[in-house]
């Protein structure tokens, strides 16, 4: 791609704001004993840095009808200088476009896709063979099906805890929007406040079925349909599984979730991966010991 057909976003040092989370992929001690270099960024911080590009590319458009899918390839830790880029769209237009993440030295962070409007291709997500499993052969994940109803609440973006990110100095690029007026009237929630939005509270039903574990994200799909979506509103989220699968280190969830108004309106949605480390649940304990035993046996014979 040619330098003046991309749209180059400022290197930033998107910050760990979940450290203090004993016991997650956030926390030093965890990451660092499941094999990453340090506590983890969450995927959903590095999705914060594209707005000022994406509205360079489709305008407040985007906050409306725009999408941005990423799938995240390497986990940065604290700090680390992360740098977001876009392709610019032909003319204007609502072309999908390939957007992405790296760090200074070219380690590919994300990768995925970004529009706005009248949204003819697959994005990079709703494109991507997911893999499916049968689910007996999974433990964290066993008692999921895929079209699972992940439950029915409601709930909001958070624009207290929104603004503090940003009066700490710890949000990569904050919009004027976020915190006072807009184009549509009050606040309106960054992505990574809309991933919250539509994750958390959603998967408490769930939570207790797969045991201890730690987890990550693996994927993240935002989709506005009759955005934005305000801060400190309340909307209905609903939910369901949409396929389960594993690698060799991680069992693999991935889910659909959405957002609608009190009118019933669909605001916005979003697919979601998350991994499970199959090292951290006790249900793979048994794994872990044959492993070392194995391990042992060959230093044996050395």
């Amino acid at each position: 791609m040619r330098e003046d057909d991309v749209i180059t976003g400022p290197v930033r040092n998107p910050r760990n704001l979940s450290a203090h989370a004993t016991g997650s992929i956030h926390d030093d001690a965890t990451a660092t004993a499941l094999g990453f270099r340090g506590g983890t960024v969450a995927g959903s911080i590095h999705m914060d840095q594209f707005p000022p590009l994406l509205l360079t590319a489709f305008g407040q458009r985007w906050f409306e009808t725009g999408s941005l899918s990423l799938y995240f390839r390497n986990a940065t830790t604290d700090g680390e200088p992360v740098q977001a880029l876009l392709e610019r769209p032909a003319g204007g237009s609502d072309r999908q476009v390939r957007a992405w993440a790296i760090t200074p030295d070219d380690v590919l962070v994300a990768d995925g896709t970004a529009a706005a409007g009248s949204q003819q291709a697959q994005s990079a997500l709703r494109g991507r063979d997911l893999r499916p499993v049968d689910p007996a052969e999974l433990r964290i994940l066993k008692a999921l099906r895929a079209g699972d109803s992940l439950g029915d609440c409601r709930a909001a973006a958070d624009g207290g805890r929104q603004r503090a990110v940003i009066d700490d100095g710890a949000m990569t690029e904050p919009l004027d929007w976020y915190t006072g007026a807009s184009p549509w009237g009050g606040p309106v929630a960054a992505p990574s406040a809309v991933v919250n939005l539509l994750y958390s509270d959603l998967l408490r039903g769930i939570r207790h079925s797969m045991g201890e574990h730690v987890g990550l994200f693996g994927a993240i799909e935002i989709r506005f349909h009759a955005g934005p979506v305000f801060v400190d509103h309340a909307y209905r989220v609903t939910g369901e599984v949409v396929a389960l699968s594993q690698t060799p280190k991680t069992e693999v969830l991935w889910f659909d979730s959405r957002a609608l108004d009190d009118t019933g309106t669909l605001v916005a949605e979003m697919r979601m991966m998350l991994r499970q480390m199959k090292q951290s649940s006790a249900l793979y304990s048994e794994q872990r010991a044959e492993q070392a035993a194995s391990t042992r046996q060959i230093s044996n014979l050395r």
